[in-house]
C-alpha cells in the first residue's frame, strides 16, 4: 500500500480551494478545522484511521 499523498495535505487543499471559491465561508471553514482537530483527540481516531486505511488498501495499485 502506498500513499503519495498525506490525507492532511489533501483535506487542507481541499477547504483551500473551497475558500477561494467563496463556496465555504471563514467560520465554516473554522469549524471543520477544529472539529477535524479534536475528533483526532477522542477514542474515534483509531476506528477512522482503520476505515481510511480499508478504503485505501480497497483501492487497486494504478
Amino acid at each position: 500500500m502506498a500513499v503519495t499523498v498525506s490525507f492532511v495535505f489533501l483535506f487542507g487543499g481541499v477547504l483551500f480551494f473551497l475558500l477561494r471559491s467563496n463556496s465555504l465561508g471563514w467560520g465554516s471553514a473554522f469549524i471543520a478545522v477544529m472539529f477535524g482537530f479534536f475528533l483526532a483527540s477522542t477514542g474515534a481516531s483509531g476506528p477512522i484511521n482503520q476505515l481510511t486505511a480499508a478504503v485505501v488498501a480497497a483501492i487497486p495499485d494504478l
